[in-house]
């Protein structure tokens, strides 16, 4: 444009200038209403600081670490220059959930081969300063007891009394508060009992895998505290913390551990991601023992069994209703050492070999059953063969758990709120094909007891004393209200043990083979012992 000319503007853009003007002005008269009236926001005065105090220091903002995880990055298709709504847009949309599906996948998939322990310690880095254990070969309000010390003084029984007395004198660990005994990080889901009877050293998997050991034999060191006029410590900052050891040998929940009936240095551990483990904590070795022939094939493990009359056999069950044997012998990969069973349509929560006869089985499954099996025989059409049913008992509600005594009774829990203990003392006279009526399946005792541990609490399974001194068998479970409830074969309660520090649901119980220690774990990964 020639200089000196005039610029021509158009009535649209008067308009505009002419609103955006009248705008700017009622804007301002607003400010000015709003601060008359006192709703307009005051600016916040720096403090000072007074006489001899210093200026808060700022900060630093947290250096943030660099996940180890893969992350999937999402991109933005307008800086790609891709089309809203078009193929290209479609096919990003699916690679990037399938790549979030992969990572997830990952998360719980498996690993195979043998582990290290030094390279799967999660916590406890001094278990093998000087030789690991096995080589030395809040307060809340307290429930209302159900069974206490006047049920023992009214028992007339003098054997019954005797072992009551006994049972209920187990007295809680009190080298360490409950709550500073943190076994696992995630919630209990197995303990187990190492066999030394001269040291209690407690054994428990958790939600994801985490392996947690613990040596109840250790005491407190002595704390001196210092004398301080100015300022009182802190007694929890003086509290001693006890030495716990956790490794990761699964990647997910661990479901069942047994230590080996013939070489008590291997830890023989099952869990959901499809693969038994064989620890040796001497020589710092997680092997794998059996898991599918394929990684893409899911076979979540509930329990584990080893019979002592033939230690090379391993025996589990599934949540997809199958049964398996293994040979230790023959590869982890190889399914020429495996045969598996399908028993149920739904999942085997547990199942208990019997211990003086190895080839009896009993089941719990979710479809309400208890059943015993006779490995003896295997019987059925090629499509579907199974050991020789012996009998089964229906429950109103699904079955947790069935656990074999040494002399041959079955102890189970349901979710209609009973333990039924059933007689198969005679079991040893039972021939090949041998079937059990209705009537010879009933329980002998049925024990009112709760059992609905509802979403955040361990399944209650009884646990049975492996082999008892005084001949007296007896087993531990759970108890809802905080406490460890002790029963003998003929649904006898026997103790009921507790402590004002336990402050959850000890859910999971075991017995130790031998001693009369019971071990309770909690869904914070606590652990409590009497001894």
């Amino acid at each position: 444009m020639a200089k000196g000319s005039t610029t021509e503007v158009s009535e649209y853009e008067l308009q505009r200038q002419a609103n955006i003007a009248k705008n700017q002005a009622l804007l301002k008269e607003l400010q000015l209403s709003a601060a008359s009236a006192g709703l307009a926001p005051k600016k916040k005065a720096a403090s000072k600081p007074t006489p001899g105090e210093s200026r808060p220091q700022k900060k630093k903002p947290a250096v943030k670490k660099e996940s180890a995880e893969p992350v999937v990055r999402r991109t933005s298709s307008r800086l790609r220059g891709l089309v809203a709504d078009s193929e290209v847009a479609k096919r990003k949309a699916e690679e990037e959930h399938e790549a979030l599906r992969q990572v997830e996948k990952a998360k719980r998939q498996r690993v195979s081969g043998d582990l290290n322990l030094s390279d799967i310690i999660v916590a406890g880095r001094q278990w093998d300063n000087s030789g690991n254990f096995l080589r030395d070969l809040v307060r809340g309000k307290p429930y209302e007891r159900t069974f206490t010390s006047e049920d023992v003084k009214e028992t007339t029984d003098k054997d019954l009394k005797a072992l009551r007395q006994r049972m209920s004198g187990l007295e809680l660990y009190g080298e360490f508060t409950q709550s500073r005994i943190k076994l696992t990080p995630e919630r209990i889901y197995c303990m187990g009992f190492h066999p030394m009877p001269d040291k209690p050293l407690v054994f428990a998997g958790d939600k994801m895998g985490n392996l947690g050991l613990f040596d109840g034999s250790q005491s407190a060191p002595e704390i001196k505290a210092e004398q301080n006029d100015d300022a009182e410590e802190d007694a929890d900052e003086d509290e001693p913390e006890p030495a716990v050891t956790t490794f990761k040998p699964h990647t997910r929940t661990i479901s069942s551990m047994q230590v080996h009936p013939t070489d008590s240095n291997l830890l023989f551990t099952a869990s959901y991601d499809s693969s038994i483990r064989k620890l040796d904590l001497a020589k710092g070795a997680a092997v794998q023992i059996w898991a599918p022939s394929s990684e893409d094939e899911d076979e979540p493990v509930s329990s584990i069994s080893i019979p002592h009359q033939d230690p090379h056999l391993i025996y589990f069950s599934s949540l997809e209703g199958r049964f398996g044997r293994h040979d230790t012998r023959a590869p982890s990969d190889n399914t020429g050492g495996t045969e598996l069973w399908q028993l149920s349509d739904k999942k085997i929560g547990g199942f208990s070999l019997h211990p003086l006869q190895p080839h009896l089985v009993a089941t719990a499954s979710l479809d309400r059953m208890m059943k015993l099996w006779d490995l003896r025989k295997i019987t059925g059409s090629k499509n579907w063969r199974h050991p020789l049913l012996v009998g089964e008992h229906e429950s109103r509600l699904s079955v947790s758990h069935a656990a074999f005594s040494s002399s041959g009774h079955v102890a189970t829990s349901s979710y209609d709120d009973t333990i039924k203990i059933h007689d198969f003392t005679a079991a040893a006279d039972w021939k090949v094909g041998t079937s059990l009526s209705d009537d010879e399946m009933e329980p002998m005792a049925i024990v009112p007891h709760n059992n609905q541990t509802g979403r955040w609490v361990t399944i209650l399974r009884p646990q049975w004393q492996e082999r008892p001194q005084d001949g007296h068998q007896r087993f531990c479970i759970g108890n809802m209200s905080r406490f460890v409830d002790i029963y003998s074969s003929s649904g006898a309660q026997l103790a009921q043990l507790g402590g004002d520090d336990i402050t959850a649901v000890p859910a999971v119980t075991q017995f130790h083979p031998t001693n009369d220690w019971v071990a309770g774990g909690t869904a914070s990964g606590k652990l409590c012992l009497w001894m």
